[in-house]
């Protein structure tokens, strides 16, 4: 780290970051739709606070929102498709789900990319496991990358992978998954959306915030948690329409709290007194929007 007499510092660049860089700049030009939704998680997150106070371990919200993910993907495969050449999609049976885990490195938060393959034939319980492993991994060697190729060469590597992958669309598959799903809200208070650049991926979800609402539902007013979504979908494969019947079918499944009432947790944990809170979904009548602070998702 170098001083100046300005105060000012000047630090490195971390390679990771560079590298970041560079892939977001070799899918800058894609044209991508955004859509920003707001789900109903009260059940889920009730569910969630009650297994904590009975058995003391924090499940994962993530693995939660991966889990529906992949159910909605897997329902309407076309919004994972990946182009092969210029006349061509090819669409995967398997839905793997590209998303990032932070990590300790040398005293230094650094979030590093984690893929969950056939996450759509996996249970919450299996994905929830996964990605508890997967955030106390020893990835050092990882994020600090091949050290025999220079930044500057990575972006032109990353090009030639895209170009290549127009060809062999496996080698997408391999190297980012078929969607992804990254949480700003994590970092956060406060409902609120995020708006992703372009990615490799066709589908990307941004997790946001969750918020509070006061709406009135059977002429009684419930306070009820919202989560922000961010659904961006690349316009080259998908239309708006199967848009919108994939985003419904996404909000379906996070609002029945799709996967958490699994029969592994409930045999596993002997938490079988444990269930969903048995309360209908609010109806949109008439609402009014405050917000506070939430738990972190993790």
């Amino acid at each position: 780290m170098e001083e100046h007499n300005l105060g000012e510092q000047v630090v490195p660049f971390p390679k990771n970051r560079q590298w970041t860089a560079a892939a977001f700049r070799s899918v800058q030009n894609k044209p991508m739709i955004h859509g920003l939704i707001e789900v109903d998680v009260s059940k889920a997150r009730e569910f969630m606070h009650n297994y904590k106070a009975k058995t003391g371990e924090s499940l994962s919200f993530t693995a939660f929102l991966i889990a529906c993910l992949a159910k909605a993907v897997d329902d309407h495969k076309a919004v994972q498709a990946i182009r092969m050449g210029g006349n061509h999609l090819v669409i995967y049976d398997e839905v793997d789900v590209w998303t990032t885990v932070e990590h300790d490195i040398a005293g230094q938060k650094v979030v590093m990319p984690h893929i969950v393959r056939a996450a759509n034939r996996k249970s919450f319980h299996a994905i929830h496991e996964e990605i508890r492993a997967a955030q106390v991994a020893d990835v050092e060697r990882v994020a600090n990358g091949p050290r025999f190729l220079p930044a500057a060469l990575f972006g032109l590597s990353l090009w030639l992978l895209w170009r290549m992958g127009r060809a062999r669309p496996r080698l997408v598959k391999k190297n980012v998954g078929t969607v992804g799903i990254t949480a700003i809200g994590m970092f956060g208070k406060g409902g609120g959306w995020g708006i992703p650049i372009p990615t490799p991926m066709p589908l990307m979800i941004t997790v946001g915030g969750i918020g509070e609402k006061r709406i009135i539902f059977d002429d009684r007013v419930e306070s009820r948690e919202y989560l922000s979504l961010t659904i961006s979908i690349d316009h080259n494969i998908v239309d708006g329409a199967p848009a919108a019947r994939f985003t419904q079918r996404l909000r379906e499944l996070i609002e029945s709290c799709y996967g958490l009432d699994s029969a592994g947790f409930e045999s596993e944990r002997t938490i079988a007194e444990t269930t969903l809170p048995n309360q209908d979904l609010p109806g949109s009548s008439k609402e009014s929007t405050s917000l506070k602070a939430f738990p972190r998702l993790s």
